[in-house]
């Protein structure tokens, strides 16, 4: 008897992890496809050999180069342009400071000058000018960043996907074979239990 819900249950649960594991593969499949087609409408070219190369960082340069000069269509491809190639450019502008430290400085500066001051000060409009990249370069890489979040999701919902179609094919063999009673088997279980 025990053999038989084991058997069943065997059954039931490789059915059900089959069908999870289409679901997540196409689900997978979705997020990838849906990625790409955004990136492509954005029409960005990974950097040429002449951008890797002046960048400072070797790692940077190293994650880089085997995407020169493709279209950016993968999630990998914009996790690598925001992390190693606008991050570096960004660190580089401002000498280690970030959006945060260089808009506090802004601030301090615009209060103590102005507004005559402001318009005329070099060191201001050059700090203006400073805060505009970094949130400008803090927002495309919030966006790539997200673009290779979603991409990420893709490919394990995909792994996922495999590992359950395996544990559901390897539940079917099992519950269909040695777990599956047979009928004649049960047929002589109940000839047995109907004399008695």
């Amino acid at each position: 008897m025990q053999k038989t819900v084991y058997g069943v249950l065997a059954r039931v649960f490789s059915v059900v992890l089959i069908i999870v594991g289409i679901a997540a593969i196409f689900g997978g499949n979705f997020a990838h496809g849906y990625v790409t087609d955004q990136l492509k409408q954005e029409n960005l070219t990974m950097p040429s050999e002449d951008g890797v190369n002046a960048l400072e960082d070797q790692a940077s340069q190293d994650k880089l180069r085997p995407y020169i000069d493709e279209p950016m269509t993968t999630g990998p491809q914009a996790e690598a342009f925001a992390n190693n190639y606008i991050w570096e450019h960004m660190m580089a502008s401002s000498d280690g400071k970030g959006y945060q430290e260089v808009s506090g400085e802004y601030n301090a500066m615009a209060a103590e000058l102005s507004d005559e001051e402001k318009a005329t000060n070099e060191e201001f409009q050059a700090l203006d000018s400073l805060r505009d990249s970094l949130f400008m370069g803090d927002t495309l890489r919030g966006m790539l960043l997200n673009a290779y979040g979603w991409w990420l999701l893709g490919t394990i919902a995909m792994y996922v996907g495999i590992g359950a179609i395996v544990v559901g094919v390897i539940l079917g063999g099992v519950g269909f074979g040695p777990l599956r009673a047979k009928k004649t088997e049960a047929a002589a279980a109940a000839a047995s239990t109907s004399k008695e």
